[in-house]
């Protein structure tokens, strides 16, 4: 079966949806600094502002793996579509920044279900030989959307305001939601299932493989989310407005796009290493050539090569989870996975906001940089080359199954 051929039943009923999704998600990035910063939030808390949507996808996964595998794909995702048109109601409306700051969190707890439903959908529904294509196909559509959203967005501040990206992200949720919650789930693996599996006993029977490749997915989720905090503040920093920074996130959105395809493949073809080294490579030297920007021009650049760093990266982290999950307990141990890669989204804005009230804001996004070329030679040091489920030879449960050696 051909990658194409295997793919197309996907389309209408995972990347349309993402695409959808990830449209309303890209309008909104952008204006979230940029909201705090209008109801009166200083520097430093508009960055931990855009950090709790993090925090809400960290709250999210905690919980995530056991609604999947009770409730199914499904439902969940009519659930988490429902927590997070709420919490993109009370972005809207929002007049105080800790009402921004309760919405983002609504935000995040729904990312969190919405993401590890397809996440597990795909791991169920691809063979191991397109996963990879399946995975990052998937990315790209989201990043599809990443690109379009803050072009539409940036149209529609024009017309309504900054918050325009709120009314945009409002209806993506919804659309999207709708849209899937009219598949049926795929078949349940109920003989093999466990039913006792909770978060904290996937934890600590994989507490090694998580220290270890999940401190890697935790960086990446770091430098990746870091973006969307660095990259307006900067841009306000320097004096753009808000529709000047959309269309910096749509130039860095479309090479992120143009990746994310070719990434896949390779992946599939020649390891997951081969691609996630260096997207964390080029994100980190990005943030590091971020503070010699001065202008709507050079800032733009930045976020073309930031664009092309993620891009590689787009669905590695999914890909890993799914290769290294145990079938009976997918779900509950994709949550564990996920909850590495989520707190890296969660500290870096975090971390950032937290640095740019005792540093120059410049040094904070270097500091970024750096915990994101940290995390490219961990990934170096534990990513297996090719791991699908179940191994030749069993290994120790804390270690990843392996298939073949890096010739």
């Amino acid at each position: 079966m051909s990658g194409e051929t295997g793919l197309k039943p996907l389309v209408t009923t995972v990347f349309v949806p993402a695409a959808i999704f990830g449209i309303g998600q890209g309008a909104a990035a952008p204006v979230m600094a940029l909201t705090a910063r209008e109801l009166g939030a200083s520097v430093a808390v508009s960055g931990l502002i855009v950090a709790v949507v993090g925090l809400g996808a960290v709250l999210g996964d905690l919980p995530a793996g056991r609604i999947v595998a009770r409730f199914g794909e499904r439902r969940s995702i009519i659930g988490g579509s429902t927590v997070g048109a709420v919490g993109v109601l009370v972005c809207l409306l929002a007049q105080t920044p800790w009402m921004l700051g309760v919405g983002a969190l609504l935000t995040g707890l729904a990312n969190a279900v919405w993401g590890l439903a397809r996440q597990s959908y795909l791991a169920d529904a691809v063979p191991i030989g397109l996963r990879a294509r399946a995975m990052s196909s998937f990315a790209a559509m989201w990043r599809l959307g990443f690109f379009v959203g803050p072009l539409l967005g940036a149209a529609v501040i024009l017309v309504v305001g900054a918050r325009g990206g709120f009314l945009v992200q409002l209806v993506g949720v919804v659309l999207s939601g709708w849209l899937m919650s009219r598949v049926p789930d795929p078949p349940r693996r109920s003989a093999t299932a466990s039913p006792h599996a909770t978060l904290p006993s996937i934890l600590r029977r994989h507490r090694k493989l998580l220290a270890t490749l999940g401190g890697g997915s935790l960086l990446m989720g770091a430098a990746r989310a870091s973006r969307e905090a660095v990259l307006p503040l900067w841009a306000a920093h320097l004096g753009l407005d808000a529709a000047q920074v959309s269309l910096v996130f749509g130039a860095g959105a479309a090479v992120d796009l143009l990746c994310s395809y070719p990434a896949g493949h390779f992946m599939d073809r020649y390891g997951r290493r081969f691609i996630a080294v260096p997207s964390l490579l080029v994100i980190g030297v990005s943030y590091l050539a971020l503070p010699f920007s001065h202008d709507l021009l050079s800032i733009g650049v930045v976020a073309v090569v930031m664009g092309i760093g993620n891009g590689l990266g787009n669905g590695v982290i999914m890909t890993l989870g799914a290769d290294i999950a145990p079938p009976a307990t997918r779900a509950e141990f994709l949550a564990a996975w996920r909850l590495t890669h989520d707190t890296g989204m969660f500290a870096g804005p975090f971390g950032v906001g937290a640095l740019a009230a005792v540093v120059p804001l410049g040094a904070a996004v270097a500091a970024v940089g750096g915990a994101a070329l940290l995390g490219a030679a961990i990934l170096f040091r534990f990513i297996p080359v090719y791991s699908p489920w179940p191994p030749a030879a069993t290994p120790s449960p804390d270690s990843p199954p392996l298939e073949k050696q890096e010739a």
